[in-house]
Parts: structure tokens; C-alpha cells; sequence
């Protein structure tokens, strides 16, 4: 599959990473570092990296979305999984919230596109971890929400690449539920004294 990042930063930066490892043809952009960009492999600008994708990965502070989504230009026909969640400049609070989602309001800025919410709900540390223990049987948790089946199969097959079991969590309306979720996590990952290498499971007891 082909991959464009837009946002390539502790999210976008080692997701990437790992779609390439996982044997996905990735094209990396919209970093601050240039170098970075180089280190990371193939980059370029945000319309190239979008140009040919199969899927593109939506990783940036929300107050950048408009000018990523500028920059990358027609985004007609492709699935974004976003990662973005809808924070103020200072990062203490949802800008969007309860009547309304960043996912949903993601899809009125491209309503061309196909959006799907994923990858948000889990700190960009524990990333690596889990990526490396893909072939355990047990596997972490990882919601994800959209209104096209055709996207969500895309997603979760992106999820499972990068070592999470998918769970479906409905349509995209439901992220108004995930994004708040992100901030419990949050606040276990960077407030508590166990770090941030925290990943989460559902477990179905009666089944």
C-alpha cells in the first residue's frame, strides 16, 4: 500500500516508520526539519505525498490542519486516518467537543475524502513497543471510527500492520466519544508515574 504522512512529527514520524517496516511504500512530509525529513527515508512535499497514496496518514497539531490540507491539495477519493486531535494552541483542551468531533469536522474541510479516526488513543511512545511485539497473541486495543467500510478496512489493516487488534467503534460521529477518551490516556501516560508506554485492551468476557 502507499502511504503519504502529513505531519511528520512523534506521531506521523514513527507510524510511518512502521507502515515502512511493515512493508508499505511511505512517502513522509510536513515537518518543521527538513533533515528530519531525510532521516525518515522518502519525503517530499505534502501534495506529492498525497498524490498517489492508497491511504494518507493525517498527523498534525490542529492548528496546522487547514495549511496541511492546503498544501496537499485535491484530497477527491482518499483515505485520511487522522490521528489529530482537535487540542487548543496550549494543548490543555478539546476545541472541539461533545455536539461535534475534529473527525467530523475534518470531513467538512475535505468532504471529498474518506475520514477515519485512528491511531489517536495511544501516546506515540509506546508505538515502537508494540510494533515489535506484533506477533504476540495478545494484542493491545485500538478503536477506530468512520462512516465508509471501504476506508475502515484500510485503517484497521493499518492498525493490525502496526501490531494492535482494530476494534471498531461505529461511525465517525462516535469519535466524539474516542477524542475525549484520548484525554484519559493522556493524563495515565504523562501525569502518572508510570510513563507513557501505555497501550489499552477491551476484553469481551462472555464470548
Amino acid at each position: 500500500m502507499r502511504i503519504g504522512i502529513l505531519g511528520s512529527g512523534l506521531m506521523g514520524g514513527k507510524l510511518g516508520t512502521i507502515f515502512a517496516r511493515a512493508g508499505h511504500e511511505v512517502v513522509f512530509s510536513y515537518s518543521h526539519s527538513t533533515e528530519k525529513l531525510k532521516k525518515l527515508g522518502r519525503h517530499g512535499t505534502p501534495r506529492e505525498a498525497v498524490q498517489e497514496a492508497d491511504a494518507v496518514l493525517l498527523a498534525v497539531h490542529w492548528s496546522r490542519v487547514d495549511d496541511v490540507l492546503h498544501q496537499a491539495g485535491d484530497m477527491s477519493g482518499k483515505v485520511i486516518v487522522s490521528c489529530s486531535l482537535p487540542m487548543n494552541a496550549d494543548d490543555t483542551g478539546l476545541v472541539i467537543a461533545h455536539t461535534s468531533s475534529g473527525a467530523e469536522e475534518l470531513a467538512k474541510k475535505a468532504p471529498k475524502a474518506r475520514v477515519v479516526s485512528a491511531f489517536g488513543t495511544v501516546p506515540s511512545e509506546v508505538l515502537f513497543d508494540v510494533f515489535e511485539r506484533r506477533r504476540n497473541a495478545t494484542k493491545p486495543s485500538l478503536v477506530y471510527c468512520g462512516d465508509d467500510s471501504k476506508s475502515k478496512k484500510i485503517a484497521a489493516q493499518l492498525i493490525r500492520d502496526a501490531g494492535f487488534d482494530p476494534v471498531d467503534a461505529g461511525p465517525l460521529r462516535i469519535a466524539r466519544y474516542t477524542e475525549p477518551f484520548t484525554l484519559l490516556i493522556a493524563q495515565l501516560a504523562y501525569e502518572g508515574n508510570k510513563g507513557p508506554e501505555l497501550a489499552y485492551r477491551f476484553d469481551w468476557l462472555g464470548k
